[in-house]
């Protein structure tokens, strides 16, 4: 592994052959490793919302707690060793905030409720997610998956993020969604959100206010911390009864009841009943895998003063083993996916506005998600937020939901992508990420035929590098 790479330094001229330089790291293969303190600094506005958005970390407890039957406590030690490895990736030179595969929760959900509770649904899961892991590291060792996130036609892209994001409104405005118990708090809190990343008005108040400026820093903690006080004010959630101390979670459970460990691997008919669920699951990733790549992409066009670079290559073999690891030691409905998008956005849109803002766009990453594993730690932030984990849920998915339809959308060059997007966007919704994809295959051979990999550009859009 190389000590020495090319300094960041200041910006370079336009007419530098070089280009922009990438931030300080060592090289290691297809990894390039950053250390806080070594080669970022700690951003304390990044780091503070981390310390209570592990509130949407936690959220995956209830999920957890009503597929497996898990206590709180073997819940939580899941969620903890899940958040450990969301380090692994800006420690490795993914420009991600990392989180859930999202969308692909419910139909994960649905797959495994076909077996028994107990032992054989805890398999299932195992297997899937063993699974879907390997099946990522391989793409990402082959170099397939760089080739994949190229090669698939324009319209397919947009009809998955698109379908993505309606999936997500689908999940918090549906029957049983977390709006039906917390609809006052979730349109406070979400409202603010939008005002504070959106607005207009409240972006040029922020450039001529010292004061708005250091609220938008704060991404959406306002929000969580707005949310924390309205829904007891409304009925809509008990007041948070504040305990101290470190957290306490229960590994040995853990690993004696629910892991390999104690129950041993599953039989080869598991992962084999698991393949179709896994390629299904993974049309998800790819859409994240592309919103990720968008969104970078966008941050880094308005600072030239670094290179920042998504290889889904080295993305890939990250969550892949994030998965594969998880599935062995602590099996995870919301499973280990390549992009926080909510987060994703608001980091880089505070990266966005320049060095002052925020050195580089990795010490932004690293940051938050420093702060959460602070935050999944102590008691005091833990009970605080308990009472409004539905609220952080909603609030990441629908952020999420707003991006990819954005994203989605300008995925598309003509008028024959969109409509073909929004059919194959409507059937992942309804239908799920398996028929979504058959979908938009078929329309893409019956409009394009032989220019079905290639489209077509009318000019609706405007060209995009």
């Amino acid at each position: 592994m190389s000590d020495t790479v090319r300094s960041a330094g200041p910006a370079p001229e336009e007419d530098d052959p070089r280009g922009p330089a990438p931030s300080p790291h060592w090289k290691a293969g297809p990894f390039e490793v950053r250390l806080p303190f070594k080669h970022y600094r700690i951003e304390w506005p990044d780091y503070t919302q981390g310390l209570f958005m592990c509130a949407v970390d936690l959220a995956a407890i209830p999920l957890m707690v009503d597929l497996l039957g898990m206590p709180f406590e073997v819940a939580l030690a899941v969620v903890l060793i899940n958040g450990l490895l969301y380090l692994t990736h800006h420690m490795l030179g993914d420009p991600v905030v990392p989180g859930w595969i999202t969308p692909a929760i419910p139909l994960v959900m649905a797959y495994c409720e076909t077996f028994p509770e107990g032992q054989e649904r805890i398999h299932a899961l195992i297997s899937f997610q063993i699974l879907l892991g390997l099946f990522s590291i391989t793409l990402g060792v082959t170099g397939l998956a760089r080739r994949v996130v190229t090669a698939i036609p324009a319209a397919i892209k947009a009809g998955v993020l698109m379908g993505a994001g309606i999936a997500a409104v689908q999940r918090i405005f549906g029957e049983g969604g977390e709006f039906g118990d917390f609809p006052i708090t979730i349109t406070i809190a979400v409202g603010l959100a939008f005002f504070l990343m959106y607005s207009r008005g409240f972006a040029s108040w922020r450039a001529r206010n010292s004061f708005a400026m250091q609220i938008g820093k704060l991404g959406v903690l306002p929000c969580i911390l707005v949310a924390v006080v309205v829904a007891p004010l409304v009925g809509e959630a008990e007041w948070s009864e504040v305990e101290w101390g470190i957290i306490q979670p229960d590994f040995m459970t853990l690993w004696r009841e629910y892991t390999v460990f104690g129950l041993g691997l599953p039989p080869m008919s598991m992962f084999l009943m698991a393949i179709p669920t896994v390629l299904a699951t993974y049309i998800v990733v790819f859409g994240d895998s592309l919103q990720a790549d968008a969104v970078i992409k966008e941050a880094d066009k308005t600072r030239p003063d670094q290179k920042v670079e998504y290889n889904p290559d080295r993305a890939h073999m990250i969550f892949g083993a994030r998965n594969t690891l998880m599935g062995v030691i602590g099996p995870d409905v919301a499973m280990a996916g390549p992009v926080w998008a909510a987060m994703q956005v608001v980091i880089s849109e505070r990266y966005k506005e320049g060095k002052k803002a925020m050195k580089n766009l990795y010490g932004g990453m690293g940051s938050f998600r420093w702060g959460t594993n602070t935050g999944l730690l102590l008691l005091p932030i833990v009970t605080l937020v308990e009472p409004i984990l539905g609220v952080a849920l909603a609030l990441t998915l629908l952020i999420q939901a707003f991006v990819s339809v954005r994203i989605g959308i300008m995925q598309a060059r003509s008028q024959r992508d969109l409509g073909i997007a929004g059919v194959t966007a409507g059937a992942l919704a309804l239908l799920g990420a398996g028929w979504g994809l058959a979908v938009g295959i078929l329309l893409c051979a019956v409009i394009y035929g032989r220019q079905f990999f290639v489209g077509e550009d009318d000019g609706t859009f405007a060209k995009q590098d």
